[in-house]
C-alpha cells in the first residue's frame, strides 16, 4: 500500500532565519526553496498526486483555488512534473507521480471543468505514470441502496447525470490512453449515490478494461459509510484489480482498511494537521504502533496575525505591548528548551500573549474564553513536559529544535508538516510489516 502526498507548492526556506523571522537576501520562492522530500530523511511519502484543478484555472468557478500561476503551469508542461517537482532522483524513477482532475474545485458545475482530451493530453505533457480520468463527483452516500428509478422519483436525476458522465468519460479516457500507447497507467475514479451503486460502476469499469479505480468522493463519509462501500465494491470486483483512495481524510485510520485490497492512497493531513487542527499538530510514535499527538506552542506573529491586527484597530491592544509580549514569549520558549525555565513558567508567559488571541472587547475575556484558555495551557503542558522534538531524530527536528514545535509562520508549521509526513510514512510501512 502506497501512500502518496497531493502537491500544494509546499515547500520551505532551509536557510530560514527563525531568530530574526526573514528570509535571506535575495531569496527565491521555489528556487531556493525544498520539497519535503529534498530535506527529509528519509523521505516521508511513496509519491506524489497532482490535482489538475490545482495547475489550470476553472472556467465557470469563482474563487477556484489555483495554486500555479500561467508561467508556472507552462514550465511544469514543458519539463513535466518530475522534474518540477525535484522529484527525478535516481531512487524516485520507480515511484508514482499520479494526476487526477481535483472534482472537488468544479463540483458546483454541471459537467466537469475537463473533456477527456484535455485531460489526456494534460497528463502526457505532464509526464505522470498514473491518470485518473475526470469524474463528477457525488456528494450523497445512502447505505439503503436506493435504484436509479428511485433516484428520478425523487427529483434526483441530476445525480444519475454525474453518474453516467463519469462512466462516459471513463470510457472516451481509456480509449484515448490506448491510441496514445498507454503513455500512463490509465485510473478510473469510481462514483455512486450507495454502496450497490459504486460496486455496479466498478464493475462496469472493469468490463471496458480498467484495471486501477480509485474510489473518490470519500471525504465527506463517516468510517462506517467507507467501510460498507469498501466492502460492497471489493465482493464484486475481480481480487486482482487495485483500488485507490481519493483524497484519504480519515488518514489517521489506514490501519482499519488494509484487508480491502487498497494498493495505494493520498492524503494531505498529516501536514495540515501541523498548522489547521486545534490540537493534533505534532505526531510521534506512541511505542504500541500508533501515533501520539502533541499540541504545538502558539505565538503569532503580533503585527501580522489576523485577530491581534482586528484588535489594534479597534483599539482594544496596544501594537507596542504584542510586540513586547510576543518577544518575551519566543525567548522564553527557547530559553525553557535550553533548559533555564520551568515549564509552568513558561506557560504562564505563552498563555499571557496568547490571551491576547481571544480579547475581543475592553471588558476582558468572558467564562468561555478562558476556560478555552485553560484547556490550551493543559495541552501546551503535555507538550512542554514531554517535550517530544528533542526525542526526534528526523532531519527537520535535528536541524531546527524547538522552532518545529512553534505555532508561527509558514517555514516552522510546514517543516512541523514534514515531520509529521516522515512520522506517518513510517507508521504505515509498520502497519503493512505487521
Amino acid at each position: 500500500m502506497k501512500f502518496l502526498y497531493s502537491d500544494t507548492q509546499d515547500y520551505v526556506n532551509p536557510n530560514y532565519d527563525f531568530i530574526n523571522d526573514c528570509h535571506e537576501p535575495g531569496h527565491k520562492r521555489y528556487w531556493d526553496d525544498k520539497y519535503a522530500h529534498e530535506i527529509v530523511d528519509p523521505e516521508p511519502y511513496d509519491g506524489l498526486l497532482m490535482s489538475m484543478s490545482s495547475v489550470r484555472q476553472i472556467k465557470g468557478v469563482s474563487g477556484s483555488k489555483v495554486h500555479y500561476s500561467t508561467a508556472e503551469e507552462q514550465r511544469l508542461l514543458r519539463e513535466g512534473a518530475r522534474k518540477f517537482l525535484r522529484y527525478n532522483q535516481p531512487h524516485h524513477m520507480d515511484k508514482m507521480v499520479m494526476g487526477d482532475c481535483g472534482a472537488f474545485a468544479y463540483a458546483t458545475l454541471p459537467t466537469p471543468a475537463y473533456s477527456p482530451q484535455e485531460v489526456i493530453e494534460f497528463y502526457i505533457d505532464a509526464e505522470f505514470t498514473h491518470g485518473c480520468s475526470p469524474d463528477h463527483i457525488i456528494f450523497d452516500c445512502d447505505l439503503n441502496n436506493p435504484s436509479a428509478n428511485d433516484l428520478i422519483a425523487a427529483g434526483k436525476s441530476n445525480i444519475l447525470d454525474r453518474y453516467n458522465i463519469t462512466l462516459q468519460n471513463a470510457e472516451e479516457f481509456l480509449k484515448l490512453n490506448q491510441f496514445e500507447n498507454k503513455p500512463f497507467e490509465a485510473i478510473a475514479p469510481v462514483q455512486g449515490w450507495s454502496p450497490q451503486s459504486m460496486a455496479n460502476a466498478a464493475v462496469e469499469l472493469e468490463k471496458i478494461g480498467y484495471e486501477y479505480l480509485a474510489i473518490g468522493g470519500l471525504v465527506p463519509l463517516n468510517m462506517p459509510t467507507i467501510h460498507e462501500v469498501l466492502q460492497t465494491i471489493r465482493k464484486q470486483i475481480k481480487p486482482e484489480t487495485k483500488i485507490h483512495l481519493l483524497g484519504f481524510a480519515k488518514a489517521n485510520y489506514i490501519q482499519d482498511f488494509t484487508g480491502y485490497g487498497i494498493t495505494s492512497f493520498d492524503s494531505t493531513s498529516p501536514l495540515i494537521k501541523a498548522f489547521k487542527d486545534n490540537k493534533n499538530n505534532y505526531f510521534m510514535p506512541d511505542g504500541k504502533g500508533g501515533i501520539k499527538f502533541y499540541t504545538a506552542i502558539r505565538i503569532p506573529q503580533s503585527i501580522e496575525n489576523y485577530r491581534l491586527m482586528q484588535g489594534i484597530k479597534m483599539g482594544i491592544l496596544s501594537t507596542d505591548l504584542l510586540i513586547k509580549k510576543e518577544r518575551l514569549a519566543l525567548d522564553t520558549i527557547r530559553n525553557f528548551d535550553k533548559g533555564l525555565v520551568s515549564v509552568e513558567d513558561t506557560l504562564d508567559i505563552i498563555i499571557d500573549y496568547h490571551s491576547y488571541l481571544l480579547l475581543e472587547s475592553h471588558d476582558g475575556h468572558t467564562p468561555q474564553q478562558l476556560r478555552e484558555l485553560e484547556r490550551t495551557r493543559s495541552l501546551m503542558k503535555v507538550t512542554l513536559e514531554e517535550k517530544p522534538w528533542k526525542n526526534c531524530g528526523c532531519s527537520i527536528c535535528q536541524s531546527c529544535g524547538v522552532e518545529v514545535i512553534i505555532f508561527r509562520g509558514s517555514n516552522r508549521n510546514k517543516r512541523r508538516g514534514f515531520h509529521n509526513l516522515s512520522i506517518y510514512h513510517t507508521y504505515v510501512q509498520n502497519i503493512l510489516e505487521n
